[in-house]
């Protein structure tokens, strides 16, 4: 929308033409920022409730750092996944003010810290070996203003550390469960609670594992009721927990 455009459409607002809510609707879809590289969705709040967030796997160190600035001119906080520890480390350098979490493969920048979720979101892990996926969802989590709790290395290969841990996990609103191998924890867990379970299949496995296609495999065919988000996206399954905790 051009200049001209907002103020026409401000005039009408302002003259009774236009209702408030009528202009609401036609600003809700805009502006984005264009880096040429990279096109910035402002308004994404306005329409989701949650920001832009930035995906960093295949971006190079000034891409990524254009959008951050651009974001910070805004006064945005700033969340970036699948950063490599190389990049995670300059990016520190030109924003002093940011945090890489090496396992997450996450930076973020975020100065608004209000708790925005309803309950608890807990992330759980079956194996020491997903912890990668577990806290690229924790930081996720975090980020967008959830009450966040961890319980790892409580796969099925010793169920009593489930059991151990009842208390714990119906506390939870909603559960994000990351599991590698053949997937069976999001059903045990989704068996025992009656709230939201998420499940995301890791890579992590020996070779019938597929890459993660036999654990994602389970959880589809899930008779505990799953949802299941792609292979090691702990960020995806995240987004959507904070969408559900909001409600």
């Amino acid at each position: 929308m051009t200049h001209k455009r907002l103020f026409e459409l401000l005039k009408k607002v302002e003259k009774g033409t236009v209702s408030i809510q009528e202009a609401y609707e036609v600003l809700r879809d805009m502006p984005f920022e264009d880096l040429k590289h990279s096109k910035i969705d402002y308004h994404r709040t306005i329409r989701k409730g949650l920001q832009e967030v930035i995906f960093g796997e295949g971006k190079t160190l000034k891409k990524i750092g254009d959008i951050i600035k651009a974001m910070q001119e805004k006064n945005m906080d700033v969340l970036a996944t699948r950063i490599s520890p190389a990049t995670g480390k300059n990016l520190l350098k030109t924003f002093p003010s940011g945090i890489y979490d090496r396992e997450a493969r996450c930076f973020y920048i975020k100065k608004d810290h209000t708790i925005l979720g309803k309950g608890t979101i807990l992330i759980i892990s079956a194996g020491t070996g997903d912890a990668m996926v577990a806290e690229e969802a924790y930081v996720t989590s975090v980020f967008f203003g959830n009450k966040t709790e961890r319980l790892y290395d409580v796969g099925v290969a010793g169920i009593h550390r489930v059991i151990q841990n009842l208390n714990t996990i119906k506390k939870a609103r909603v559960i994000i469960v990351v599991a590698g191998m053949e997937g069976a924890l999001p059903s045990i867990i989704a068996g025992i609670v009656g709230v939201p379970v998420i499940g995301v299949p890791t890579s992590i496995g020996y070779g019938v594992s597929f890459g993660g296609v036999a654990a994602l495999l389970t959880m589809l065919n899930s008779c505990s009721t799953v949802s299941v988000f792609n292979i090691n996206n702990g960020f995806g399954a995240a987004y959507f927990a904070t969408l559900i905790n909001r409600l």
